[in-house]
């Protein structure tokens, strides 16, 4: 039998097909050792690899970042944004993905943010994007080079990161208007529509306003940086979607792009290559930093 509801979003009629789609929990047999997985590669990294932690960038006590330098001075940079759906984890939980490209001569910092519902969308892209405007000033009393930076982020990480370069730098921040060589985002949330009828929108409370202002998708524009937009080939469709609709909008303004899927991944172990030196995410940041 036909349903006669009226879709939420695209082709979904019910929050519970939302889910499904949006929920990557659901696809993997143990997501709690996924998060042990994480714990466990943040601690190796903590106890094994030179780190500077809990540096304040704002005002508020959530504003902090973790900064794994290179060995050598004057080396490129890597900022990375934690997932979590905007409302779970912390920088501390992904200090390993500072492993891989640590390793390769790149300056890793992973930041951390304030999660709803405590704040809102609007201001966990304000502290994002604080975050990056620090990293440019600053980066360099840590070893880093501020003209070679990568960004990148995992699931609402790489929606953070995506947002981070759609900023008008210049305007905003009086700092150079395209200050990022390369972006990895991985599994992100491009257009944010859809969640609002999921089972986060009590948590994330989206309205037209958020959405419009905060979904990536909407507002690509022209600025040179190299982007890999990759998601797990084991993940839902909707993810794969978005990925790719995000790609196609980002080369339509001019931007070079690469879109591939990281094969036998899902959405938890798709930012695994970043810890380790031999990984391809790890690999494609050394090559395009120029490493």
């Amino acid at each position: 039998m036909t349903s006669t509801l009226s879709p939420l979003y695209r082709d979904f009629r019910t929050q519970d097909e939302i889910d499904r789609q949006y929920n990557p929990s659901l696809l993997v047999s143990d997501p709690g050792a996924e998060a042990r997985h994480y714990a466990e590669a943040s601690r190796r990294a903590r106890e094994q690899r030179p780190c500077v932690l809990d540096l304040p960038f704002g005002p508020t006590r959530a504003e902090t970042l973790d900064i794994f330098p290179a060995t050598q001075p004057g080396a490129p940079v890597f900022v990375f944004f934690h997932g979590g759906y905007w409302r779970s984890f912390s920088a501390a939980d992904f200090s390993g993905v500072a492993l891989g490209p640590q390793a390769l001569g790149i300056t890793t910092v992973v930041v951390n943010y304030a999660l709803c519902p405590r704040v809102s969308l609007d201001e966990i892209v304000r502290q994002a994007r604080a975050a990056v405007a620090w990293v440019l000033r600053h980066i360099g009393e840590h070893g880093g080079d501020p003209g070679r930076l990568a960004i990148g982020g995992h699931s609402a990480g790489a929606h953070l990161a995506a947002m981070c370069l759609l900023t008008p730098w210049e305007r905003d921040y009086g700092l150079p208007d395209n200050p990022f060589t390369a972006a990895f985002l991985a599994s992100g949330l491009y257009e944010l529509e859809p969640l609002r009828w999921s089972y986060l929108q009590p948590m994330i409370q989206l309205d037209d306003g958020v959405i419009r202002r905060n979904s990536p998708a909407r507002q690509v524009r022209r600025c040179g940086t190299h982007a890999w937009v990759a998601w797990g080939a084991l993940e839902s469709a909707e993810f794969a979607r978005q990925s790719a609709a995000f790609a196609e909008a980002w080369q339509h303004a001019g931007n070079p792009v690469e879109l591939q899927p990281v094969e036998q991944a899902h959405h938890f172990s798709v930012i695994h290559g970043l810890e380790d030196p031999a990984g391809a995410a790890s690999r494609w940041l050394a090559r395009a930093l120029g490493v």
